[in-house]
């Protein structure tokens, strides 16, 4: 492989970035094993406790 080497981050196979139509995963399968933990909510983006707090107080009163 030619160019960049990075791991997969689903299996960690090492995996070339340049001409990979699945980058950063090393194939198709590994990039819907990912996409499947996100929309399973395995994987979730943390949000700091304000944020949620300030965000409830607008629900609240009305500002959405």
């Amino acid at each position: 492989m030619a160019g960049k080497l990075t791991r997969c981050p689903v299996c960690g196979k090492p995996v070339s970035w340049e001409e990979n139509p699945y980058r950063p995963f090393c194939s198709r399968r590994c990039k819907l094993v990912d996409l499947d933990l996100w929309l399973s909510e395995e994987y979730r983006i943390s949000v700091p406790r304000e944020a949620l707090e300030d965000e409830a107080e607008e629900v609240e009163g009305g500002e959405v």
